[in-house]
């Protein structure tokens, strides 16, 4: 045998290496509470595949649900609905858990958005079980509950120990993002995922009257395990009545359920400096990306939980059936109140939509803040100071820093989509956005946006954003038949706004929806071109003077003679009137 093919059996027989060891994580605190009754006992028929392996791993789709299709036939309360299918052809299903007549306001719960994060479904499963069998059917006495145990259901399948480092358990996560990588808490607005898609149909359909979306943190340690949030504090707020009943009822009814059962609950806290708590923690302005972001603008009240990453699986898990069940309880105590606020802010018309934020350094609040003590030592692999926390509690007070408005736009009576912009309006639809279809060509003033000094990027959830300088400038435009008119006024009219309105941060420009504007039509041969140019030049001082201007300010421009012959060309009435001009028109008052 040659040497090299000696060599070659050699190294294909040599054993793999042992994977690496997993990340070390902080020291954890002892923890017990009333939550741990909860759990059931080993040869209980009824105990959860967690619960069965000491919460050391979470189950599989087809385990989830062969256990919930056994409970769901154990009990009249419960029922199991399909509502969507994932790209690798899975089903996306929820449980509703209903006692009596229809017709009682629904609290939606959402688990595994992000699929490492999972405890809201093995917490589910448990809260489901007492429901049906084991005597808490005193919760559906005037709500009911619809439970979405796996949103991104295929990468709940794509399990590993190394896909959620920095969270201690399960040791089988699932992926943060779908199959088609799309990070499901990103694509509410643009709803590009089939999963999204889903979702959004659920919701104009149920019209829940809380929408809670189930999390693990990420980020530093402190003395919290249920952490939750919302559209927050201060100025950025869009749905101020329902924020303010999350503000007030919803915190002080939850947080009083979920200490009796002897968990820490708190606002999420998200530090402007994790290594530097003095500097605060901080709010912000939320776009429709995101579950809250949206929920704000479609005047859903949307709560999302962030159980924290670095205390044990099973303490998380039980503090989030603890939230769940205490979200459930006050609900039921307060949905009068809330479906009032619900009601004032789907009535509510702002005149403006504010489109770009500042932080604002003056604190909107001193908070009291249950740190955890932390040691700094010079660490010999990243040559500069790190933390090491030390499992001990470090009371702290800490400012809330929120942000400004830095630039807003008027809304308009209206909004004028092209028939063109089937995708648009097909989100349009998904959103349960009211519009009007109009079948023969209308003749409209509007005020229309073009996009100067236009920039691709980044890429971003399998899109490429768009960016620029947007102008605004009046146009007669026709829109064709099949063209559709949405109007501000109605209940969503701020999420079309969010949607529509260029400068929006989430707006279906800035997403990438219109890559044609970036594409001027026709040309012109240099033999006629040249000469044409020339002739401008001679005849138009002021188009003289900013050519002159363009040479100086940039010398790419000044050596490319194409270039050139084009910035006369689109100056002329050669031109494309409509290169980079958004085509959603905006009908002034």
């Amino acid at each position: 045998m040659l040497p090299l093919a000696a060599g070659l059996l050699a190294g294909l027989a040599t054993p793999p290496e042992a994977p690496p060891a997993r990340a070390p994580l902080p020291p954890v605190m002892a923890w017990h509470g009333a939550s741990e009754r909860l759990i059931a006992q080993a040869g209980d028929p009824w105990i959860t595949p967690a619960e069965r392996n000491g919460f050391a791993a979470t189950p599989s789709y087809a385990e989830t649900r062969a256990w919930l299709e056994r409970l769901v036939a154990a009990s009249p309360l419960l029922a199991l609905e399909r509502f969507g299918t994932t790209p690798e052809g899975r089903d996306l299903f929820f449980v509703r858990a209903r006692k009596g007549a229809a017709g009682k306001p629904v609290v939606l719960i959402q688990a595994g958005i992000h699929s490492g994060e999972i405890d809201g479904k093995d917490a589910g499963l448990m809260l489901l079980r007492d429901i049906a069998l084991r005597g808490k059917d005193d919760l559906l006495d005037r709500v009911e509950l619809v439970f979405v145990p796996i949103y991104n259901a295929d990468g709940h399948e794509r399990t590993s120990p190394y896909n959620r480092p920095n969270q201690r358990g399960p040791n089988n996560p699932g992926s943060r993002s779908t199959a088609q990588n799309i990070n499901l808490n990103r694509d509410y607005a643009k709803a590009d995922a089939p999963e999204t898609q889903a979702m959004l149909r659920l919701l104009n359909r149920l019209d829940p009257i809380l929408y809670i979306d189930m999390h693990v943190s990420d980020g530093f340690d402190h003395g919290y395990d249920v952490t939750y949030t919302f559209a927050g504090w201060g100025r950025h707020v869009q749905s101020k009545a329902i924020t303010a009943w999350l503000n007030t009822s919803f915190q002080r009814g939850v947080d009083t359920f979920v200490r009796r059962m002897g968990h820490n609950p708190s606002f999420y806290p998200s530090a402007i400096d994790e290594r530097d708590l003095s500097k605060g923690l901080r709010v912000a302005a939320e776009g429709p990306r995101y579950s809250t972001g949206y929920g704000d603008h479609a005047r859903i009240p949307t709560v999302l939980v962030e159980m924290h990453c670095l205390k044990p699986y099973r303490q998380r898990v039980l503090g989030a059936y603890a939230m769940m069940e205490g979200a459930l309880r006050h609900v039921g105590r307060d949905a009068a109140a809330l479906r009032t606020a619900i009601a004032a802010d789907r009535a509510d018309r702002p005149a403006a939509l504010t489109v770009t934020w500042a932080r604002d350094e003056t604190p909107l609040a001193w908070v009291k803040f249950d740190g955890m003590a932390l040691e700094r030592y010079r660490s010999p692999a990243s040559g500069e100071e790190e933390v090491r926390y030390v499992a001990r509690p470090q009371p702290l007070k800490l400012p809330i820093i929120g942000q400004k408005p830095v630039a807003s736009v008027a809304l308009p009576r209206a909004w004028w989509v092209p028939a063109s912009a089937t995708a648009v309006i097909e989100r349009l639809d998904l959103h349960g956005i009211g519009y009007e279809r109009i079948d023969a060509p209308r003749t409209l003033d509007l005020d229309m946006v073009r996009l100067a000094d236009p920039k691709l990027g980044p890429a971003s959830e399998q899109r490429v954003m768009m960016s620029g300088t947007m102008r605004h400038e009046r146009r007669r435009e026709t829109m064709p038949a099949g063209s559709v008119r949405v109007p501000y006024d109605q209940p969503k009219g701020l999420l079309a706004a969010a949607l529509l309105e260029a400068e929006a941060v989430d707006s279906v420009l800035v997403w990438g929806f219109f890559p044609g504007m970036l594409q001027a039509a026709g040309g012109m041969e240099r033999y006629a071109g040249a000469p044409l140019a020339e002739r401008m030049l001679a005849a138009d001082p002021a188009l003289r003077a900013a050519f002159e201007a363009k040479l100086a300010a940039d010398p790419a421009f000044a050596a490319d003679g194409a270039a050139r012959l084009d910035w006369f060309i689109a100056r002329s009435p050669y031109g494309d009137s409509r290169h980079l001009l958004y085509p959603i028109g905006r009908e002034l008052g």
